[in-house]
């Protein structure tokens, strides 16, 4: 059956980094719903270089060279291949399919990633990471995060530096226009894709909008978010399949109010 129209009269707030947002707004509008961006996460490069430029100055001396997302591949890359050719022995490895496919888009291929989930934890059940003792590795990352890949990969036996190559941070501002369409009854579902992205939509919030997130579907593609939402106070919370096409068909698939008859 086709899913032509089937958010036909449906806002659907994108939230992804505005640079990676467009795939999801194309399949939204190409389903007859209305996109509206309101990025959650504002990426930038990292405040210190030199932790890059000394990693990539030594790229070729790594086994393992991991990216955390899309933004790490198009941080991290252009500065890596200035430098020369990405070394023959090295392996790259991602977390998701969203960032082997950066990867590809620079020419990297023969990526290790896992095929159905996308986390720390899928990475690291792959074979290929289970046997790194003595091996350099390199994680090139935003700022923050979860430690546990870095960590995990130290007690097996690796010798792993963390290269931040970006920053993430929240809007400041911009709340009013969610407010807005809040009150107009044209706001039906957030699509996120972080934890961070959701702690900064509710920091984001007054008490009244934080009232109307609470009867709001939002869609997370993994089930390590939609706990987060659940400790963060939300209801409405939609765990879908990965990535853009796992939210966009959690989007398709969900039981929408019928609109009210004139």
């Amino acid at each position: 059956m086709s899913l032509s129209g089937a958010l036909a009269g449906k806002t659907i707030v994108v939230t992804r980094p505005r640079a990676q947002c467009a795939p999801l707004v194309a399949a939204i509008e190409a389903a007859g719903g209305e996109p509206l961006i309101f990025p959650l996460l504002e990426i930038s490069a990292a405040d210190d270089p030199a932790p890059l430029a000394q990693a990539v100055s030594h790229l070729a001396g790594y086994r393992l060279a991991i990216f955390i997302s899309p933004n790490a591949v198009d941080y991290a890359l252009p500065a890596i291949l200035q430098n020369g050719a990405w070394p023959a022995a090295l392996i790259p490895a991602a977390v998701g399919p969203g960032t082997v496919k950066a990867l590809l888009a620079y020419g990297i291929t023969g990526c290790i990633a896992p095929t159905e989930r996308f986390d720390s934890e899928a990475l690291l059940a792959l074979p290929q990471l289970a046997t790194v003792n003595g091996q350099k590795v390199v994680i090139f990352r935003g700022d923050g995060g979860r430690e546990l890949l870095a960590d995990t990969l130290r007690e097996r036996g690796a010798e792993v530096d963390c290269i931040t190559c970006y920053r993430r941070a929240g809007p400041s501002a911009g709340s009013e226009i969610l407010l807005a369409a809040w009150r107009a009854g044209k706001l039906d579902g957030f699509a996120v894709s972080s934890s961070e992205a959701l702690r900064y939509l509710l920091d984001l919030l007054d008490p009244e909008g934080r009232a109307f997130l609470q009867n709001t579907p939002v869609f997370v593609p993994h089930a390590r978010i939609a706990e987060n939402a659940q400790d963060l106070g939300l209801h409405k919370i939609v765990l879908t399949d990965g990535a853009d096409a796992g939210i966009l068909a959690g989007l398709h698939a969900y039981n929408w109010p019928s609109p009210p008859r004139p």
